[in-house]
């Protein structure tokens, strides 16, 4: 089976839509098996470089210099965007078709107590680093759930189980577009962030997303609306540190390009738009916003040449720029947001308690067909063997769903399975597994070849230029102060970041992960980074050779990498030396982790697909490592639910682990021939040696709703907390309230 998806519009869309599209489509996006399993295709083989893209490189790179500089005035700033962009300007403009899928993910869920005396103890929603708060669907302090679904936002108090404040946001039409909060005190700031795909089931009455607007709320009573800002742009990502949150946007230029005629060739039409590139304003890239405030009247804003800076080298044909709001400052927070511009790509954002990171694949945007390949019986491959099972993969977990429609019998689930994993493979000398097969890859499938007479000569068949090696650009921001950032230093790294887990900042060091491509090959590799200057200290190179990262995670001065393709290296990476890192153990098995997640203890857990060793993705699987050795990562157990997927597979915001319990909790969608059903969490308790089901919560079916007026409500839940003793779940109709020992329900909270 060969699968092309490729999708035309807007870049400024695309890739902010990702995370909420892709968990739009699992959600709601069809009730068949196929249609499942095409997204889960999209969150992981969709996320792969471009072949042709990039090289896979092992050898010491240069990583240049990307300094920043500083405009000397508009005059200066507009001859030097009109330059770079009509030197990238083609015949339909600036950008063109892009592929769709590049799955957003980010985590890391700690045992939180709660600053505010009398709350009981708490979890947040997943983050990536400790003190940095990332936008979600719902917020807690432990004494309110806080959250925003179809256009409302609601508070509940968690000692009484009641809804105390609503707001309604959005009007009907636009109630499906996607929202996340952050909430700092009694101030909450919803961010929409425009895009995302329309909900299974819309009809005429759904509207297009109008774009990015981030609303600003007062909950000291009943929920009140303070102001809000409209950037024109596209909405990339947002940090909180204390009460002050950094919004980054990026822009493109709004030039109107000449009609040059349906005979037109493409010479004379990227000739035309050059032209029209040179005779644009210099208004046509400053970044605009609106700012609303609670009275309801508008100022449009623009940030000044002053605030704008650039690399040496730049396309012109995107600005980033980045809001900084104190959210205890009330409305005074919109007006003193203090925009800065960048003219630089934005698609990933990374943050710690003193540094914003701002990373940029140039490459991105370019037009590339995303192809999906699966074959059936694919060619033996040399060099990625895996050892054989020495168990069978273990036996599947029947999770009751509920059913859709409800079957006329119904067989008992199977018994929770827990499976010690498969020893390692024995090593050579060389490190290299001995006694197994090689394992296959993934070719295209073949063709006939064309007659003698048919085949073109060498002569006539000039070769294709190959395309610029792919690079991501890294700059770094200091957010120590309030008010606007300042920005500190810039660098590059050969290759493509998966997601912002790609990147850590530690000791004074910035580690990324990159995975580089050809069309013959492919590579990984981690670089070091001096934080003050982004100069290069060090790199570790040639990990998973002909495959892709699948997941990376920074624990301290150690690095997890996951690469796959048919099975999965999970590599350990010493990083106690910034200018010598090295690789100090490797784990195969089949399957990957496309989410880790500390455990404690040297114990590390995994969160992705088993699979079988051709490739092929089998079910959801939970792993348990032990990296207490990182010359020797083991997996302890491993819990496996065939036919099945999770959200927190692309968006660990959706994993819950509470330290204090044991326990872990997931979203889980299951189908089968029949159709997909969903709406279970997945409870698990994880051990010292062992992961084992504890049980699963479901929501109500929704009740039916008027089809002609909008999309049907979705039971499947999306995220987990724990306040005290309780687990929360969140899904579109409500809240569920649950004793974390036993699972016994206590409330169920209905969203009218």
């Amino acid at each position: 089976m060969r699968t092309s998806i490729r999708t035309a519009g807007a870049a400024v869309t695309a890739r902010t839509s990702t995370r909420t599209a892709i968990r739009t489509a699992i959600r709601g996006g069809g009730r068949t098996a196929a249609g499942v399993a095409a997204v889960l295709l999209l969150a992981t083989a969709c996320t792969g470089t471009p072949a042709g893209s990039g090289a896979g490189r092992t050898a010491p790179v240069d990583l240049g210099d990307v300094r920043l500089v500083a405009y000397s005035g508009c005059d200066d700033m507009l001859a030097g965007l009109r330059a770079a962009a009509a030197e990238r300007v083609g015949p339909w403009g600036l950008g063109g078709p892009i592929p769709f899928g590049m799955a957003e993910a980010r985590a890391d869920s700690s045992a939180a107590t709660s600053a505010k005396q009398g709350a009981p103890a708490h979890s947040t929603t997943n983050t990536h680093e400790a003190g940095v708060d990332e936008p979600d669907l719902v917020k807690t302090d432990g004494r309110r759930m806080i959250t925003v679904s179809r256009g409302v936002l609601r508070v509940v108090d968690t000692a009484t189980r009641k809804v105390t404040g609503t707001l309604r946001l959005t009007g009907e039409e636009h109630a499906w577009a996607p929202a996340d909060l952050l909430v700092s005190g009694d101030r909450a700031l919803v961010l929409f962030s425009g895009g995302g795909i329309l909900p299974y089931g819309a009809t005429a009455k759904i509207a297009p997303s109008p774009g990015p607007r981030y609303v600003l709320v007062d909950l000291s009573g009943k929920p009140e609306v303070v102001g809000s800002i409209t950037p024109d742009g596209a909405h990339v990502d947002a940090r909180m540190v204390g009460s002050t949150v950094r919004l980054v946007v990026r822009s493109q230029p709004a030039i109107t390009f000449p009609d040059a005629g349906p005979d037109a060739t493409e010479a004379e039409r990227t000739r035309r738009n050059a032209e029209a590139v040179r005779k644009a304003p210099i208004e046509a890239w400053l970044p605009t916003y609106e700012v609303t405030g609670a009275d309801g009247r508008t100022e449009k804003r623009t940030v000044g040449c002053g605030q704008v800076s650039h690399p040496e080298e730049y396309t012109g044909t995107s600005l980033l720029t980045v809001h900084s709001l104190d959210l205890d400052a009330g409305a005074r927070a919109l007006d003193e947001s203090a925009p800065i511009g960048l003219v630089a790509d934005g698609d990933t954002v990374y943050g710690t308690g003193s540094s914003l990171y701002v990373t940029s694949n140039p490459h991105w945007w370019s037009v590339m067909p995303t192809d999906v390949i699966i074959e059936e019986n694919p060619e033996p491959r040399p060099g990625r063997a895996v050892a054989p099972k020495e168990e069978p993969t273990p036996a599947e977990e029947t999770v009751p769903f509920p059913a859709d429609p409800p079957p006329a019998t119904t067989t008992a689930p199977a018994p929770a399975t827990t499976t010690a994993a498969p020893p390692a493979p024995a090593a050579s000398a060389t490190g290299a597994p001995t006694g197994a097969p090689a394992t296959p890859t993934a070719v295209p499938p073949a063709t006939e070849p064309p007659a003698a007479s048919e085949t073109p000569a060498a002569s006539e068949t000039p070769a294709a230029p190959a395309p610029p090696p792919e690079e991501t650009e890294v700059h770094r921001f200091d957010v120590t102060a309030p008010g606007a950032p300042r920005y500190v230093a810039s660098g590059k790294v050969p290759g493509r970041l998966l997601n912002q887990y790609s990147l850590s900042e530690h000791e004074g060091h910035l580690r990324v992960a990159t995975t580089s491509e050809t069309a013959k090959s492919s590579s990984s590799a981690v670089y070091v980074l001096r934080a003050d200057t982004l100069a290069k200290a060090g790199e570790v190179g040639g990990l998973g050779e002909g495959e892709r990262i699948y997941s990376v995670r920074f624990i301290g001065p150690v690095g997890y990498v996951v690469t796959f393709r048919q099975v999965d290296p999970l590599y350990v990476l010493d990083l106690r030396d910034p200018d010598a890192p090295k690789k100090t153990g490797e784990l195969k098995i089949t399957g990957y982790s496309a989410y880790l997640h500390p455990a404690g203890d040297g114990r590390l857990i995994g969160i992705g697909q088993e699979a079988s060793e051709q490739g092929r993705t089998l079910g959801t699987q939970v792993s348990l490592f032990d990296v207490s050795d990182p010359a020797a990562p083991r997996r302890l157990a491993q819990f496996f639910q065939k036919d099945s997927g999770s959200e927190a597979e692309w968006d660990p915001h959706a994993f819950l682990y509470w330290a204090p319990a044991g326990t872990a909790v997931l979203p889980l969608s299951s189908w089968n021939g029949a159709g997909q059903t969903t709406g279970a969490a997945l409870v698990l308790k994880v051990g010292d040696s062992a992961v084992t089901k504890a049980g699963t919560v479901v929501h109500p079916e929704p009740k039916p709703v008027d089809s002609t007026r909008f999309a049907p409500h979705d039971p499947g839940i999306r995220r987990s907390v724990v306040i005290g003793d309780d687990l929360w779940t969140v899904s579109d109709l409500g809240l569920a309230v649950h004793t974390l020992d036993g699972l016994a329900e206590r409330a169920w909270i209905p969203f009218d």
